[in-house]
């Protein structure tokens, strides 16, 4: 049996110690009874990033906006990966107009932007809008 991972529940950002063995199990979360392992992207806040960020399980960031037309092409690319990678990588989505501090914090020039984050550090960064195959390459050259 190996160590279990920590891992952030999307809903009430309590860590969780889940067995690597059960992530395909659909674990709940033991302070809100929440799934902590989403097969789709869950939205990030301001309040939520610190929180967000720990964990052993890599966390993909979609920064976006309303108002961006290649941000709503992008976002069922988005959510396919999501469904993929559920289980490997966490899938969050940042709108950069409800949380311009976040999104200053993180430098964000353009819009989509996603963020690769590991151990809570940014790892990787890629900018625009791309297809499903393209995003999945890029995750897989990152180690995801």
């Amino acid at each position: 049996m190996t160590d279990p991972l920590l891992i952030p529940c999307p809903s009430c950002n309590g860590l969780n110690r889940i067995p690597a063995e059960r992530l395909n199990d659909h674990p709940k979360c033991g302070r809100c009874k929440s799934e902590v392992l989403l097969n789709k992207p869950f939205e990030l806040k301001q309040g939520d990033y610190a929180s967000q960020i720990k964990g052993d399980l890599p966390l993909l960031v979609d920064v976006w906006a309303d108002w961006c037309g290649p941000c709503k092409s992008f976002a069922p690319v988005f959510e396919q990966a999501a469904a993929q990678l559920a289980g490997k990588c966490r899938l969050a989505k940042l709108d950069s107009e409800a949380n311009p501090q976040l999104s200053a914090q993180l430098g964000i020039r353009s819009i989509p932007s996603l963020i690769l984050l590991r151990n809570g550090r940014e790892v990787a960064r890629q900018s625009g809008a791309f297809p499903l195959p393209q995003l999945m390459a890029w995750l897989r050259s990152q180690g995801i």
